[in-house]
């Protein structure tokens, strides 16, 4: 197929998969193109809907042959847009959607186009879970590729560190298995490294014995957001492994179940995630609720899966998004003034900053051990601006930057992968990644090194391309 005139070889594709592949003539193309985030507008030449993982080697094989510029896209979540391109071909892997628990093992797999949701309603019939964000509709592979935050990082560490395997399909068209007996360099590179290299069809986690937590909001007036900063800076990094809690500033949304006197209020809030026995929780929480009385407490017990989903419908696919991200040692006083001033000028109801808490159990791993590099931080911070209407982009994105700007200055230096948008350049990939880039760079030149994968934050092998890149 290589020296075939690229409209037979479309044409050939479209014979060989199963899933079916989607055309800019195709009555469907418009709603395929479309990607969680509504302010990323690709115009792909291909959407090959995989249905297999053979689907997934011939659509490589044909991108690598053509020299056809690849996006992948698993669960579809991936706020930089980089699950589509302009003109080039993307795999969407929304087809492969299977999870299998292993109770006795206490392990499930999980295809490569599953979202969290599908692997918590999966494991939570057994009383079982494992670290997986804070919204259920997240991507399984984007989000466990980059590292992996959630509910569950001070008790059970990253995605990542509960990853025992995955299954790859290389730049070559070989399909592989990737966990410390074999290929061990390409399951440390895949662990923090992103989708730089290869298609992961399947994910294969362990799993905890979390069933019930104690969890849920508590919402404080805006007014006493520096007083709840100061006394959540020195809880966090003395808290036992059992207690979570992300610090955000929000907007109430006016609807049930929040009161109605709130609805739409500023506020600043501690979602929290208690993962020790339940009847200890109360007395774990009577500190917390000591410090000062909130104007909302909604933690009290409740499925692991209705934590994971309580803010999903908040942001529904197609919402405006613009991020900006570090990493976090500390919260001083200076830094504590400048979040409360941009709190205060939330510029939409969606938009939000979060610290997610990344010490306990992910702190005491290696940072030579995965690619993810800062397990001495404390926090990973995330400013976002947000809003169904793409004629306030400017205000959001400015407000977002000029809030990254703003706290850049007391930050670690480089963030989380996932947390970043495709316009932040090479310079913030390196630091992201520290005295673990380099080794990075060498597996990409082992498995990758034409950088076929590059439609992310990409990691450049050192080896030049042969080739012009063309168009499909």
């Amino acid at each position: 197929m290589k020296n075939m005139p690229i409209e037979d070889a479309i044409t050939k594709l479209k014979g060989t998969v199963r899933g079916g592949v989607i055309q800019p003539e195709d009555k469907n193309y418009d709603e395929a193109c479309k990607v969680y985030n509504g302010m990323i507008h690709k115009r792909p030449r291909l959407i090959v809907r995989c249905a297999d993982v053979a689907d997934v080697i011939c659509s490589v094989n044909f991108a690598r042959e053509h020299n056809v510029l690849l996006a992948i896209r698993g669960g579809g979540h991936n706020a930089g847009g980089l699950g589509t391109c302009d003109d080039g071909l993307v795999i969407d892997m929304s087809g492969i959607k299977y999870t299998r628990v292993d109770p006795a093992a206490r392990t499930v797999m999980a295809g490569g186009g599953c979202t969290w949701g599908d692997v918590d309603h999966a494991t939570h019939g057994f009383g079982l879970a494992t670290p997986s964000g804070i919204l259920s509709t997240t991507g399984v592979g984007g989000l466990t590729l980059g590292g992996g935050i959630g509910h569950l990082t001070r008790k059970c560490g990253l995605s990542i560190d509960n990853l025992i395997s995955a299954d790859l399909v290389l730049a070559d068209g070989n399909f592989v298995k990737a966990n410390a007996e074999s290929n061990p360099d390409l399951f440390w590179a895949i662990r923090g490294g992103g989708g730089n290299f290869g298609v992961v069809t399947s994910f294969t986690f362990k799993l905890h014995p979390i069933d019930t937590i104690y969890g849920g909001p508590m919402l404080w007036e805006l007014s006493e957001t520096e007083e709840v900063m100061k006394w959540y800076r020195d809880l966090i990094p003395t808290a036992p492994d059992d207690l979570n809690g992300f610090f955000a500033f929000l907007t109430v949304p006016p609807a049930p179940p929040f009161p109605e006197h709130l609805h739409r209020k500023k506020m600043c809030s501690v979602v929290w995630a208690y993962i020790g026995e339940l009847t200890k929780a109360e007395e774990a929480f009577k500190p917390i609720r000591a410090f000062k009385k909130p104007a909302l407490d909604f933690v009290g017990p409740l499925p692991h899966p209705a934590l994971q989903s309580m803010f999903d419908a908040i942001y529904p696919p197609g919402l405006q998004w613009y991020w900006r991200a570090d990493f976090v040692n500390e919260l001083n006083d200076q830094a504590i003034a400048e979040h409360i001033r941009f709190g205060n000028r939330l510029p939409s109801m969606h938009s939000t900053m979060h610290l997610y808490p990344i010490n306990g159990a992910a702190a005491r791993v290696d940072k030579h051990d995965t690619a993810w590099n800062y397990r001495s931080a404390t926090w990973a911070q995330v400013m976002v601006g947000v809003d169904p209407d793409p004629a306030n982009n400017d205000k959001t994105i400015s407000w977002t930057k000029s809030y990254y700007d703003a706290l850049h200055p007391y930050s670690a230096g480089g963030a989380y992968v996932n947390f970043m948008m495709d316009d932040e350049g090479a310079d913030r990939i390196k630091a992201t990644y520290g005295d673990n880039y380099e080794r990075l760079v060498a597996i990409k030149n082992k498995y990758d090194p034409d950088n076929l994968f590059r439609v992310n934050q990409n990691i450049k092998p050192t080896k030049k391309k042969s080739e012009t890149l063309v168009s499909a």
